[in-house]
């Protein structure tokens, strides 16, 4: 109940922003509350921009992405910080926007796309394809989008009887992560020690060697997901209301809802391919957007948390225990484990009330 009257406030309090004929829905509570979230994750990309084992001050950060500083600082910030920082960014943002639409279209807080299957497939399609066919390059991108589609479309047409529904999907999914996670611990168990060992790595999730090449992969993927990503955002909102009052307003829910699925597996599937499936940040960031912000799920408002996650999951990785290289996915473990606990007591608390 108080989560309900927190959205209606909400709610009432939106405006509408109109010029030269086109027409924006905003609610300044969700602004101010991405505001936050950009500043934040700035500083702390500043932050980590400047530590490692050639410590910068905050000042000779700016100073060097600015130009005005030598070739050593130049090297550092360019070449080896600034690619990673702008992966974990990137990425972030794919799997908070993929994880706010599957957690729409099922209406589910748990519809994230780690727990569908989605993520996992895209994984098994890049780990099938390097370990099979040799690793060439671009081929693990080509893998995992591949093997995101072919999950979706099994999940998809395996819970579409007599329509949708959320619950369906999400049971389907969960039986077809666990399908794809025995293919790929044989494929690992084929493959070569060394092969393996590599592969194992990647499945944790790590931007461990980012590189440019990496960046413009996921920058790709998201640049080309951004205008029907706000292009159907309405639509996605009058999809959790039902099909049936949805499509009384006007909405076309099968094409819509294929439409939806299709931007979310791209995203999850660049995003997987380029630092392998990091768990928990698409479930986690479109709810604490949504309870910060007071409204519904938001696929800008979650793609940033995303990236805010994202990018301090990476930082503790590099800090915590700064002579090894912590996958980035151990501490997205953590945070994501820690809120699916939170996440299942709080509907525990609610169904006894």
């Amino acid at each position: 109940m108080k989560t309900a009257r927190r959205e209606r406030a909400a709610t009432h309090t939106a405006a509408r922003l109109s010029w030269r004929g086109w027409s924006v829905l905003w609610r300044p509570r969700a602004v101010l509350a991405s505001a936050a979230v950009v500043l934040v994750a700035l500083g702390f990309a500043l932050v980590q921009l400047g530590v490692g084992d050639y410590p910068m001050s905050p000042g000779e950060v700016l100073a060097t992405l600015t130009g005005n500083r030598g070739a050593a600082q130049e090297f550092v910030i360019f070449d080896l910080r600034l690619p990673r920082l702008l992966t974990a960014g990137l990425v972030g943002l794919a799997l908070g926007a993929s994880g706010a639409i599957f957690q729409s279209v099922t209406r589910n807080p748990l519809g994230s796309p780690e727990i569908m299957g989605f993520t996992m497939g895209a994984s098994a399609g890049a780990v099938a394809t390097v370990l099979v066919f040799g690793g060439q390059e671009g081929s693990g991108m080509a893998g995992a989008l591949v093997g995101g589609f072919a999950t979706a479309a099994t999940v998809y047409g395996l819970a579409n009887r007599r329509g949708i529904q959320g619950f369906r999907l999400i049971l389907v999914g969960i039986a077809a992560t666990a399908l794809l996670d025995s293919f790929i611990s044989y494929l690992l168990l084929r493959a070569r020690l060394q092969d393996a060992e590599s592969a194992y790595t990647w499945l944790v999730g790590s931007l461990n060697g980012a590189d440019w090449q990496q960046v413009q992969i996921i920058g790709l993927t998201v640049c080309l997901m951004i205008v029907p990503v706000l292009a159907i955002g309405n639509q996605m909102r009058l999809l959790e209301m039902g099909d049936d009052l949805a499509q009384g307003l006007g909405v076309r829910v099968k094409p819509t809802r294929l439409r939806l699925l299709l931007i979310g597996t791209v995203l999850c599937a660049g995003a997987v391919a380029t630092a392998g499936p990091i768990a928990f940040v698409a479930l986690a960031a479109p709810q604490i957007m949504r309870r910060l912000t007071g409204g519904s799920v938001s696929i800008v408002p979650a793609a940033l948390m995303g990236s805010l996650i994202l990018i301090v999951s990476d930082l503790a990785a590099q800090r915590v225990w700064p002579d090894s290289q912590m996958p980035v996915g151990i501490p997205t473990l953590c945070i994501g484990g820690t809120y699916l606990a939170w996440l299942l007591y709080q509907q525990s608390r609610a169904s006894r009330l």
